[in-house]
């Protein structure tokens, strides 16, 4: 388990959970873009949680190690969403055109003026 601040709350993930966060952060930092994470969560209290992270270049988040032996909120399908979406900033899937007709110039059809 990781101890995650975020502004002016702290909440409890797991470890895999808290690094791609930091990552996905960074990735969205660098590229200039903003995005929201909503993650399983434990708060200071003890409480099972979902928590909501809006992520833009401006976030300032720690992340610590913490020697809590509470179970790890399940977090694996947003963990895998958020690798997606940072794969997706580093490499975006590339943009190609639709067939577009001919036109008649392109054709051999021309026109003459006369």
């Amino acid at each position: 388990m990781k101890h995650v601040t975020f502004g002016e709350k702290a909440h409890f993930l797991g470890d895999d959970a808290a690094d791609t966060l930091v990552e996905y952060a960074k990735a969205l930092g660098n590229a200039d873009h903003s995005d929201t994470v909503t993650l399983a969560a434990v708060d200071d209290h003890g409480n099972s949680v979902e928590a909501t992270f809006l992520l833009n270049p401006s976030s300032a988040m720690l992340v610590e190690t913490s020697s809590s032996n509470m179970a790890e909120p399940d977090n694996d399908a947003a963990i895998e969403d958020m690798r997606a979406r940072m794969a997706r900033l580093t490499d975006p899937p590339e943009i190609v055109a639709e067939h577009e007709s001919p036109s008649p110039d392109d054709a051999g059809h021309h026109s003459t003026m006369g």
